[in-house]
């Protein structure tokens, strides 16, 4: 008998995400010819488990997180390990450790863009509460190969950003409310007909990317165009994707943004500059004031008084850094 499904689908969520899966886990159907994939972009350690245990307790569904090489069957739900990015290839996961993408490890496009190449049009992408864009690149992989495209009722999302990304960036098929998704679900899979359909060149270069841990400069040129950007997490230059509806970027060791989540990380990155900046400041102003202190105990007055001044230039810098901090932190709340 054969335990691999026709379908797949793949779920992605992010903050407000966990009771919206829990509630639409309750929906699912059994005997559907299909497996469902979920990643949710909440903290790295121990979630995984968590949220096993929580769908568990909800579905009849066999729930587990993913292993590495496991074979994909039908009627099971498959949660990403945390710091993982989980990928779908010839009816098995690949687990990687890969570069981050839009800050996140597992990521969704990352999942949305190998489910597009392994079941093109018998994939189904759902985006559910989260924040920010994440999944509209992955979504859109998963349209552009034939797949159905579902997203939460943004009127009902606890965080309605990704949705709304989603529908702000191309046609969707569905938008659906957490207690309709398992109806919705069957009812695709009842009209999907024909065969799959061709997937774009681009869609399978980029999933190919995402297997790997680390791609070399050739690879990367063939999907983008260099920028004036710089990859705020390794430093390298940051390559401009084509082809995409939304505006997003990638490094040669495998970085990934989404615009505004390369704004977030430049941010998080100066500030961390800045902070060890400011710690350099106040160990050199304290080591001037040790040195006025001995100069004057020798008697050296114009050294001692030197010092002093010094001390006092360096006040300024550091509270004129202060006020950098303050307001560039104060600008990423806002």
């Amino acid at each position: 008998m054969d335990t691999h499904p026709k379908y797949i689908v793949v779920i992605g969520a992010s903050a407000g995400g966990l009771d919206a899966l829990a509630e639409m886990a309750r929906t699912f159907q059994n005997g559907l010819d299909v497996a469902y994939c979920i990643v949710l972009h909440l903290s790295r350690k121990g979630i995984g488990d968590f949220v096993v245990h929580r769908l568990n307790q909800v579905t009849s569904l066999d729930c587990s997180l993913a292993l590495n090489g496991a074979v994909i069957k039908k009627d099971n739900i498959y949660v990403a390990r945390p710091n993982q990015h989980m990928l779908i290839k010839d009816n098995k996961f690949i687990l990687g450790g890969g570069p981050e993408e839009n800050r996140f490890r597992p990521s969704i496009d990352v999942l949305f863009r190998s489910a597009a190449v392994a079941y093109s049009s018998n994939a189904i992408g759902i985006i559910l509460s989260g924040m920010l864009d994440d999944g509209t690149s992955g979504m859109w992989a998963i349209k552009r190969s034939g797949g159905s495209c579902v997203v939460q009722d943004p009127n009902q999302a606890e965080y309605p950003d990704m949705p709304l990304s989603v529908m702000n960036n191309m046609e969707v098929d569905h938008v659906a409310t957490i207690e309709e998704m398992g109806a919705l679900i069957a009812k695709i899979l009842k009209h999907k007909k024909g065969r799959k359909k061709p997937v774009p060149k681009e869609v399978i270069l980029e999933s190919k990317i995402a297997e790997t841990t680390a791609i070399g400069i050739e690879d990367v040129e063939k999907i983008g165009d260099v920028s004036v950007f710089a990859c705020p997490d390794c430093g390298g230059n940051l390559w401009d994707v084509k082809g995409d509806l939304i505006k997003r970027y990638r490094c040669h060791i495998g970085h990934a943004y989404i615009e505004r989540d390369l704004v977030i990380k430049q941010s998080e990155t100066a500030s961390t500059t800045l902070w060890v900046a400011l710690r350099m400041m106040e160990e050199r102003k304290h080591l001037l004031k040790k040195m006025e202190v001995d100069y004057a105990k020798k008697g050296y007055k114009s050294l001692s008084l030197s010092n002093v001044e010094r001390q006092d230039e360096m006040q300024r810098h550091i509270d004129g850094l202060k006020k950098i901090l303050f307001d560039l932190q104060n600008h990423d709340t806002t």
